[in-house]
């Protein structure tokens, strides 16, 4: 297939990786340990160390990522600069099943890629290598979107990281906030090869398909979403959440195997509030991002 056809993760970015964990882990996520990342910042370039470095939220459908900068002096992909506009949502990747094939739809498209870029982290420190290979779409001020295929997914998706004590299994919808939702979505169209259709809200959203396995080993072809909305749209979505910049990633939405019964118990006591999709972690309690647990 030359079109993305699953949302396979997004990623948290903070200046310091430790705090941002422990608010994951307070939440109720199990975290792959630290890693370290490597990778090529051109094609045909040698693989170097890159300054930075993750934990991840393994689900069944798709995956939380928790990255900063780790060593400032390295090559860091930009993340700095983008923490620059603020600590929280900078990276959406969308899963495909070729990625040769979708390169080229891009190129005919008139989008400059000079190539496939791959990237490489130890699974845990001393462990095997997972690596991905990934189109990541130039200069959109939205955050890092591209396009990903894991290149060894039984490394990354392991049974001792995909149980969560809030029930999280699939991680459905990615929201964007936009002056203008319909210059976003046209460079979000462009990129994963689909249509954008009117979102309730206002703005725009776009429908991956799904393919089984497409975003996990053992993950189900399911349907999961894009949405851009205007500013004023987000907090009828997050309530009392306002864009940290515009055009920025707002949130997400994460689906839960029993009706968000686990995540209400694991968020008892936290000062969550109530979104129309279920209970909703604010951004001051999930690294800058609005995080919605859906029933």
């Amino acid at each position: 297939m030359t079109t993305a056809v699953a949302l396979d993760h997004v990623g948290v970015a903070a200046r310091d990786l430790q705090p941002l964990a422990a608010a994951y882990e307070r939440l109720g996520f199990t975290l792959t340990p630290m890693a370290r990342q490597s990778g090529r910042r051109a094609p045909g370039l040698p693989v170097e160390p890159y300054g930075t470095g993750n934990r991840c939220a393994f689900l069944q459908h798709g995956y939380i990522e928790l990255i900063a900068v780790l060593d400032p002096a390295r090559f860091d992909n930009g993340l700095q600069t983008w923490l620059g506009r603020y600590a929280g949502l900078h990276i959406i990747a969308l899963a495909v099943e070729d990625e040769a094939a979708n390169l080229d739809r891009l190129r005919r498209g008139g989008v400059s890629i000079p190539g496939v870029a791959y990237l490489e982290r130890p699974v845990e420190p001393g462990g095997p290598i997972a690596r991905f290979a990934r189109l990541p779409l130039p200069d959109a001020p939205e955050g890092r979107l591209q396009l990903i295929r894991h290149l060894t997914p039984e490394l990354v998706w392991q049974d001792r990281w995909t149980a969560h004590a809030n029930g999280a299994v699939a991680l459905e919808s990615a929201v964007l906030a936009a002056a203008e939702p319909a210059e976003t979505t046209a460079r979000l169209s462009r990129l994963t090869g689909l249509p954008a259709r009117p979102d309730p809200l206002g703005g725009f959203r776009i429908a991956l398909p799904g393919a089984a396995g497409a975003a996990g080993p053992r993950s189900p072809a399911m349907e999961t979403t894009l949405r851009v909305l205007p500013p004023e749209a987000v907090p009828r979505l997050f309530p009392g959440v306002s864009p940290p910049a515009l055009p920025s990633v707002v949130g997400m939405v994460v689906r839960t195997a029993d009706g968000a019964a686990s995540a209400r118990r694991v968020l008892a006591g936290l000062p969550i509030a109530e979104a129309p999709d279920g209970p909703m972690a604010p951004p001051d309690l999930a690294g800058g991002a609005a995080l919605v647990f859906a029933g």
